[in-house]
């Protein structure tokens, strides 16, 4: 069995994730696991950093929302190293516009569940004074919600995994059930099921300080900003790469001391429960930024097809927005 220091990131095989596995090889010293829920495009994305570096990264196929999957890939850690000393849970998935149950429910599957399944399957394998890094969003900050009952569960200072899966399950039943108010949301309500994760995703972060605090684990969650990538159909104000510095940083560099924290993408700690701020995800944010993208491009990809198409799909996601507020 390996004794060297083991870092594993989760859906990895693309956009941020990539980018801090490419980070964490210039800087780690140990076993890094590049992992995603497909196999070939995570062996491709491995391969593409193995050209870089011939010991770093490894592939393990994993899929967060998938219990056997977890499941696979704790016993092949506990197997050869024994346990993980750095563990960034970045997977997960965008809301959709339809906001139907069978949406919603996968988007809480994968953003929350799959911490979940984190917590129950990996979470044992962490060794002492490990770091441990959720990757929230500015839709994790607690100023997303406006149900004053919520607001005040969530801040609790004996909050528990318990208050927060009545949160989800809540909203899941409020949209099974036809009962869902916008009104309970920031922003109009705009992509509900992804704020309900990511807010869930940031709760639990503290709750899982709590209960490693004897080990000296430490387990953070971060904003990581409007970033580039596919899931943000590339518009952003920060490339992955640039994401992708605060939460190296994190994981490598933070101090002991910095323990259940909520961290913009600039690494400034951000009281969590200000549910009065304006901290909230806005979508309106998207489109300003889109914007400025437009108007930096070089004058032939202004005029060209693929971008006007990218023009007309944003106002489209816009309007429907709105129309739905």
């Amino acid at each position: 069995m390996s004794q060297e220091k083991v870092a594993v990131v989760t859906g990895s095989n693309k956009g941020i994730g990539f980018a801090i596995v490419e980070g964490l090889c210039k800087r780690f010293d140990g076993v890094i696991y590049l992992t995603s829920r497909d196999e070939d495009k995570g062996k491709a994305a491995a391969a593409k950093l193995k050209k870089r570096d011939s010991d770093n990264p490894h592939f393990h196929q994993l899929d967060v929302s998938d219990k056997e999957s977890v499941i696979r890939f704790r016993d092949f850690i506990k197997q050869k190293h024994g346990g993980i000393d750095i563990l960034i849970n970045n997977a997960g998935v965008v809301a959709p516009l339809n906001n139907n149950y069978e949406n919603c429910k996968t988007v809480i599957d994968i953003n929350y569940g799959g911490i979940l399944n984190a917590q129950e399957y990996l979470f044992p394998l962490l060794r002492d004074n490990a770091r441990v890094l959720n990757i929230s969003s500015n839709c994790g900050h607690l100023s997303n919600l406006r149900n004053m009952d919520w607001i005040k569960r969530l801040s609790k200072k004996d909050l528990s995994k318990t208050d927060i899966d009545d949160f989800v399950n809540w909203f899941l039943e409020s949209v099974k059930k036809g009962t869902f108010k916008r009104s309970d949301f920031a922003d109009g309500g705009t992509i509900p099921s992804y704020r309900v994760s990511k807010v869930a995703l940031s709760a639990l972060t503290m709750v899982q300080q709590k209960e490693l605090e004897p080990r000296g684990i430490s387990v953070n969650s971060i904003h990581p900003g409007l970033v580039s990538t596919d899931m943000t159909m590339h518009i952003g104000f920060l490339t992955p790469d640039e994401a992708a510095e605060t939460p190296v940083d994190l994981v490598l560099d933070a101090p002991p001391s910095l323990k259940g924290k909520y961290i913009w993408y600039n690494g400034e700690i951000v009281d969590w429960f200000d549910y009065k701020s304006d901290r909230y995800f806005k979508v309106t944010s998207v489109g300003k930024q889109f914007l400025k993208d437009v108007l930096r491009l070089p004058a032939e990809m202004f005029f060209s097809p693929a971008m006007w198409v990218g023009v007309l799909t944003m106002i489209l996601i816009i309007v429907i927005t709105k129309i739905f507020e």
